[in-house]
């Protein structure tokens, strides 16, 4: 088995397995036992974490700035421009899930 240099793990070894929880995700429709999966899975600060990133892609699409977001939510600057560049791109899951959440509405 092919190892990573940098950090020992097998080649792909982020790939094989976050496609294989994604694949996993995707077969279940249960919201209460996708979110005791996450408890599980994340520490809170991770929790809080993932909440927020998801938090500011929806606050850039409403036009808050970058700046704004930063100092509301103690967040750098790197992390907002990452989520605001992956919200221009053409395919965009932050868009879809973002047109998703619209239409529930």
């Amino acid at each position: 088995m092919s190892e990573n240099t940098e950090n020992g793990l097998p080649e792909n070894f982020v790939e094989n397995n976050l496609k294989e929880i994604c694949h996993l995700i995707a077969k279940n429709s249960d919201e209460d036992f996708l979110y005791n999966f996450f408890d599980c899975l994340f520490t809170q600060n991770e929790m809080t974490d993932f909440a927020k990133r998801w938090q500011l892609v929806k606050e850039l699409d409403s036009g808050v700035t970058q700046r704004e977001i930063a100092k509301k939510y103690n967040m750098s600057l790197c992390k907002i421009t990452r989520g605001s560049k992956m919200l221009k791109s053409n395919d965009s899951a932050f868009r879809i899930l973002l047109d998703m959440l619209a239409s529930e509405k």
